[in-house]
């Protein structure tokens, strides 16, 4: 049964003291309905203390830290000196928000009552908080709660870690969207313009280009020699064209229209290149935004396959979570369960299918250029998303793996190792940090260069002079290890001399070699190996020869002798 019960609200923590509790019948019909009836609620609980909020900031700290189902420092003060301590026959049972009733136990010890309990008692609490809180109404509570969710939204939103790739989402979306709408806007003007020059469509293929001649001719009398010079530029210089243009306005076969007509067609065709022009400045937009974000995806994939994959992913942090299998068909979800379901071979490839690379492989490679592909892709959302500086020289790597496989399935050349790969960005990573170094130490060398000179020419000492010469120092001067005792002591123990010079140079790291130079050294290891048993048996073999013709010798003398006897 609970003791205590703690509510929460927008203006500060409220404790009650729980008088009356049925918790066997808590499910009755009576029970619920003394729960909503004030006069008998009242009876069950009573406020003990109020401990009201500093202010508006503070009431935020509090509330975000709820929802994190953590205990802030001033929820802990209030809950020690507001709960007594029992007496040993007794114990404290606090009804309390259930996702933070474990934390409460672990951290300060306290029983806390069951879900089902602690439900029943917040709830009447909540039904009847404006008359349990003394001093309170109904507007004050309103007011606050508005307050506070208003506050507590937009920190939400600040603080957002995936607020740079909401904003891809939405560019992406559009984009796509306006692909449609000109695309469908076009197909209008065409339409509606070939009523009047129906030779048009034929000589000007391109609906960028034909929206905006539609709205340079106008109606097709006016078309004139005189205006063949900025049709020429309309149709990217082409003066044959622009004649043609000419020629086929003057015998055209088309309907005349009214002057209204061709002020509302040309209206429409003002407005189809102004989304066209448009979509290609959000296409910029968007490029720029996926280089700063996911530079590696980007130099991997492109910036419209990237921020698609990210998109439907829901965020790059989404996407950086999910496996090489997963990216491979994602965006062919409905394929994927539709083949489960009918027990068919499941899709090979889903957004990334758009990829050049996939179009350039052959039918039979296609599905294991798009595995190989997915695999490097979730590699680039990784390092895009866990990396401090993202830099596109990963997705360049990459990409150029990805082009190695490619050559290997058409002419069977091995392809590089990822592993090599990587250490070649690293290794051009740390040389580009090593030129910045090398900067900052020559503007140090030439700042202490000019300090040096000012004091043999006896000048006034200047003060930044002096800070900077002994740093100058330091880096100029390579820092010597005084080990020479105990590489002595090494060396006794080993029984080996050591030569002074020896102990100012610099030990040599070990280099880490790749499996292929590994291999390529124990091969060598293994053939010295062969060579030297082969010598070793050739010597072994002339002195059991030697021994032999020893052996015949004197046998044949033997013989000799027997026969003169």
């Amino acid at each position: 049964m609970a003791t205590h019960a703690l509510f929460e609200t927008s203006s500060g923590y409220a404790v009650f003291e729980v008088k009356l509790h049925d918790v066997v019948g808590a499910l009755d019909k009576a029970v619920q309905a003394s729960i909503d009836d004030f006069s008998k609620f009242n009876k069950m609980v009573s406020l003990i203390s109020f401990a009201p909020f500093k202010d508006a900031a503070h009431a935020l700290e509090n509330i975000n830290d709820l929802s994190e189902n953590t205990v802030h420092p001033y929820l802990h003060d209030t809950l020690e000196l507001n709960l007594k301590k029992p007496k040993k026959s007794s114990s404290i049972v606090l009804a309390v928000n259930p996702a933070l009733a474990p934390v409460l136990k672990e951290q300060m010890g306290i029983n806390c009552a069951s879900k089902e309990v602690s439900t029943d008692l917040l709830r009447g609490i909540r039904e009847h908080a404006a008359r349990l809180l003394k001093g309170l109404q109904d507007e004050d509570l309103t007011k606050a709660q508005l307050g506070l969710g208003h506050a507590y939204s937009r920190a939400k939103l600040k603080f957002n870690v995936n607020r740079i790739d909401n904003m891809i989402i939405q560019a992406i979306a559009l984009l796509d969207q306006l692909d449609k709408d000109v695309n469908l806007f076009s197909m209008r003007v065409r339409e509606w313009y070939g009523y009047h020059f129906p030779e048009l469509v034929k000589l000007v293929p391109d609906n960028y280009q034909y929206a905006r001649v539609a709205q340079f001719i106008g109606a097709k009398e006016t078309l004139t020699e005189a205006k063949l010079p900025e049709l020429a530029a309309l149709v990217e210089d082409d003066e044959t064209k622009a004649q043609n243009i000419l020629d086929a306005a003057r015998g055209s076969m088309g309907v005349e229209l009214s002057e209204t007509d061709i002020i509302n067609v040309g209206l429409f065709a003002t407005r189809v290149v102004s989304l066209a022009e448009y979509r290609k400045s959000l296409q910029a937009y968007l490029h720029e935004k996926m280089n700063d974000v996911a530079p590696s995806l980007t130099a991997l994939l492109g910036d419209r396959i990237g921020a698609r994959l990210i998109s439907h992913a829901g965020s790059l942090t989404n996407l950086s979570k999910y496996p090489a299998s997963t990216v491979q068909i994602l965006g062919a979800e409905k394929a994927l369960f539709r083949a489960l379901k009918t027990k068919g071979n499941t899709p090979k490839y889903g957004l990334i299918y758009h990829s050049s690379f996939i179009g350039r492989a052959g039918p039979k490679y296609k599905g294991r250029i798009s595995r190989f592909l997915a695999n490097k892709c979730s590699i680039a959302a990784r390092i895009d998303c866990y990396t401090d500086n993202p830099t596109a020289k990963f997705g360049e790597a990459l990409k150029q793996q990805v082009e190695e496989r490619l050559n290997f399935f058409e002419t069977g050349e091995p392809p590089s190792k990822n592993a090599d790969a990587m250490r070649k960005v690293f290794e051009s990573l740390a040389l580009d940090e090593d030129e910045e170094s090398d900067e900052d130490a020559m503007e140090v060398d030439d700042a202490a260069a000019k300090a040096k000179s000012k004091k043999d020419k006896g000048k006034g000492k200047d003060k930044a002079a002096e800070a900077v010469l002994p740093f100058a120092e330091e880096e100029l001067t390579p820092k010597k290890k005084k080990d020479k005792k105990d590489k002595k002591r090494k060396s006794d123990e080993a029984g080996m001399d050591v030569d002074e010079e020896s102990d100012d140079s610099v030990p040599k790291k070990k280099v880490k070699l790749s499996k292929e130079e590994k291999k390529a050294l124990k091969k060598e290891k293994k053939k010295e190996l062969k060579e030297k048993e082969k010598a070793e048996g050739g010597e072994k073999e002339s002195k059991k020869e030697k021994k032999e013709k020893k052996d015949k010798k004197e046998k044949k003398e033997k013989k000799k002798d027997k026969t003169k006897e």
